[in-house]
């Protein structure tokens, strides 16, 4: 089972911990925040960048090739009703395996990726709200 643990600070920012380690969430200015740390949507394209990344360098690794410049590129579309992030580009760069047999490995490499399987086929989630019970007067 994984873990992650979300701390309201102030404003609008957020401490996330998991395994020890610790980052900042926060919002732009214009959306009230500090911009001390990435918001939501940008950490949802990270984690889908560096896991594409794992699984292309594991692939590169496994072939001797060289892993140096290996780069990887996430956008996103916003839509609208409802809100959210509606289509994903992961654009890889891998300049030592530029021939086609790798560029297809690559590719069903980085198909393998937890967080990309995690978004093609969404998982359940469920809310367990732990608020104390509202006193009846």
């Amino acid at each position: 089972m994984l873990e992650t643990t979300v701390q309201y600070l102030d404003g609008v920012k957020f401490s996330v911990s998991s395994r020890g380690h610790a980052i900042v969430c926060d919002q732009p200015a214009e959306n009230g925040g500090e911009d001390c740390g990435m918001t939501p949507p940008e950490f949802l394209l990270a984690s889908l960048g560096t896991c594409a990344g794992f699984y292309a360098a594991q692939y590169l690794k496994a072939r001797s090739l060289p892993v140096e410049g290996l780069r990887v590129r996430v956008e996103a579309e916003k839509a609208q009703q409802p809100a959210r992030l509606s289509s994903f580009l992961i654009e890889v760069t891998a300049p030592h395996a530029d021939d086609a047999r790798h560029g297809e490995g690559l590719r069903r490499a980085v198909e393998r990726c937890l967080i990309h399987k995690t978004l093609i086929h969404p998982p359940t989630i469920a809310i367990d709200l732990k608020a104390p019970a509202l006193a009846t007067i």
